[in-house]
């Protein structure tokens, strides 16, 4: 049985051993350092630390002067309120100027349960990857969540990573490889190919198992760079298994999955069919009751991919 773990333990995890390695980081968070586990910095590092307290907006500018003086500022809060309370500031601020601003959107999905609709991010990869010289990152879980970390604090120019608050199963090793903007094959398969990201990823992994038993052959890649799409690998997939599936916890318009059918629509027309929220709110419930109830887990997407092949004749 796969370990499960918090994507946000990952990226902790990360931060500390930036300050460890005497990386010229600065860590901000919004008053949630325990949910994100910035406290963790804050506690073992205190010098890279600032609580700015409820105000994301402010947070967002104070990152963008700490990028000017040559620090690489990481900010950090719920991804619902960073991605909608402070999108001014990272549009005109940080996008705009192509600053150094490291953007990290904690409990996003609909997996956030109980806080309901309010607290969780379903717009946010939309809202980020429209943005000019934005980087969107969405890590499969706590040990791609700490690489993923580590190589946005190398990159240039802003980037957003998001990840949720529930514990999902490890499904990569400390040797996985992980670069931004290159899909990592999971799983070989020829009838069709699914692109997932974030915890929809171990979803994908489990749907394509028990297709297995139909003589249905499941190609699986995450996908955990949203922009820069890896075009290379969607239009090889889109070419050998004729069909394309996506599989992402937010919003069906503006997400992952309307990236990819961007795509496909200019160079390589094959059926397509998307797992994602349909034009709705979350609610209040439990996490895996919520991911049933809105059709994000292996159910849903084995339901899809029928529905692909059955377009592909």
């Amino acid at each position: 049985m796969k370990q499960t773990i918090p994507m946000r333990d990952g990226y902790g995890k990360a931060l500390l051993e930036l300050c460890a390695r005497g990386e010229q980081i600065m860590v901000l968070d919004a008053d949630v350092a325990k949910s994100t586990r910035t406290v963790w910095v804050r506690e073992q590092f205190p010098e890279r630390f600032l609580d700015m307290g409820i105000s994301e907006q402010d947070m967002v500018g104070t990152a963008a002067g700490l990028a000017l003086s040559g620090v690489t500022p990481f900010v950090s809060t719920y991804g619902v309120f960073l991605a909608g309370r402070a999108w001014d500031q990272i549009r005109t601020t940080v996008c705009y100027n192509n600053l150094g601003v490291k953007l990290a959107g904690a409990h996003a999905g609909i997996s956030v349960g109980p806080d309901g609709a309010t607290h969780q991010a379903l717009e946010d990869l939309a809202l980020m990857r429209v943005l000019p010289n934005m980087t969107v990152l969405a890590p499969c879980d706590a040990e791609e969540t700490r690489k993923a970390t580590l190589a946005m604090a190398k990159l240039p120019g802003p980037c957003f990573i998001r990840f949720g608050r529930e514990a999902v199963p490890v499904i990569t090793e400390e040797d996985t490889p992980f670069e931004i903007g290159r899909a990592r094959l999971c799983r070989s398969g020829g009838d069709v190919t699914v692109f997932a990201c974030g915890a929809m990823v171990y979803e994908a992994l489990q749907a394509a198992e028990s297709l297995d038993g139909d003589g249905i052959s499941v190609r699986v890649y995450d996908l955990h760079t949203v922009k820069p799409l890896d075009e290379e690998a969607i239009l090889a997939a889109a070419e050998e298994t004729g069909c394309l599936v996506t599989a992402e916890e937010h919003q069906e318009a503006g997400g992952m999955g309307s990236a990819v059918a961007e795509l496909l629509a200019k160079k390589a027309p094959v059926p397509l069919e998307t797992v994602a929220v349909r034009d709705s709110f979350g609610q209040s419930g439990q996490p895996g009751e919520l991911m049933e109830r809105y059709g994000l887990d292996r159910n849903g997407i084995t339901a899809a991919v029928r529905r692909a092949l059955a377009r592909k004749g």
